[in-house]
Order: structure tokens, then sequence, then C-alpha cells
């Protein structure tokens, strides 16, 4: 059993930065893919990011290509998400998601292991 938990949501101007944290617990966090996504009331949950267990590949959402960087590292069990130039449009809840040996491109929401239970993020303009 893994057990995700996000943070460092908050509010945040148009234009500015935060870095979002997943940490898993367990054992066995090197041998899992892990993702971001993101969604507002009413829409689908949207793949964000996502990170090869050993960090060789990554992928990015064109909408986020260039201002977000995904992260991680395995000897901390944590998950990273770098936002940039953060725009309204940014904001959304945003949560991780674990999937044992998934590469970096997205998946079905239903293939995930695990998911953490989200942390809001709040570009105002």
């Amino acid at each position: 059993q893994v057990q995700l938990v996000e943070s460092g949501g908050g509010l945040v101007q148009a234009g500015g930065s935060l870095r979002l944290s997943c940490a898993a617990s367990g054992r066995t966090f090197s041998a899992y893919g892990m993702h971001w996504f993101r969604q507002t009331p009413g829409k689908e949950r949207e793949f964000v990011a996502g990170i090869s267990p050993s960090a060789g590949s990554t992928n990015y959402a064109d909408s986020v290509k260039g201002r977000f960087t995904i992260s991680r590292d395995n000897a901390k069990n944590t998950v990273y998400l770098r936002m940039d130039s953060l725009k309204p449009e940014d904001t959304a809840v945003y949560f991780c998601a674990a999937r044992a040996f998934a590469a970096s491109w997205p998946l079905a929401l239903d293939d995930y292991d695990y998911w953490g239970q989200g942390t809001q993020v709040t570009v105002s303009s």
C-alpha cells in the first residue's frame, strides 16, 4: 500500500511560482511512474506532467510545457512539480498519481494504482 500526500499549493499572483510536493509512503517508490494531474469544477481531470521511475523520462501537457518542471527524489520518496510563470488558467486542484513501472506519458485515470488527496492552486490575475 502506498499513500500519497500533496503539499505546497496556495494563492499566487499571475507570473509567480509555486512548488508542489507529493510525498509517498512505502519502500518501493522508485518503482513507480509518478504523474501530476489537475482538475477544475465541472471538468475532467487532466494530465499535467509525468516522470518515469528512474527520472530518465519526463512528459508534459502542451499547456504547461516550458513553464512547469517535474522532478523526483527517490531517496526522499517525493515527486515535485515546479510551476513558473503561472497563469489564472492554471488554477485547479492538483493531484499526484502513481502507477508501478509506468513511463512518463499519461494513462487512463482508472489505470493508476494510487492517488493523492489533492492540493489547491489558485492564481489571481
